[in-house]
């Protein structure tokens, strides 16, 4: 079959190069090159499924909602600028 391809230019020289040191026409190089890299990605394993194990992190604090992130964060980082305060005194 017969189509137009535009290979990157250090991609052809390497081409080029293989055909000249192999006696080979460049046509036969490329085709070569093609069915070996096909050849290649069919024989590769298929990839093993991605299975996460869960982890309890623990109950949260009393008297603290989850739904109400921000304030938690909000709380921590408080308590953190109190922490720091102090241990300038």
């Amino acid at each position: 079959m017969r189509t137009t391809l535009t290979i990157d230019d250090q991609i052809a020289r390497q081409l080029k190069a293989i055909a000249h040191e192999t006696d080979a026409s460049f046509k036969q190089v490329v085709n070569d090159t093609l069915r070996r890299g096909l050849a290649a990605a069919e024989q590769r394993a298929p990839a093993r499924p991605y299975r996460l194990k869960p982890l309890s992190l623990g109950e949260p604090a009393p008297g603290y909602d989850l739904d109400k992130a921000l304030a938690i964060a909000e709380h921590l980082e408080d308590e953190a600028l109190v922490t720091k305060m102090n241990q300038r005194k």
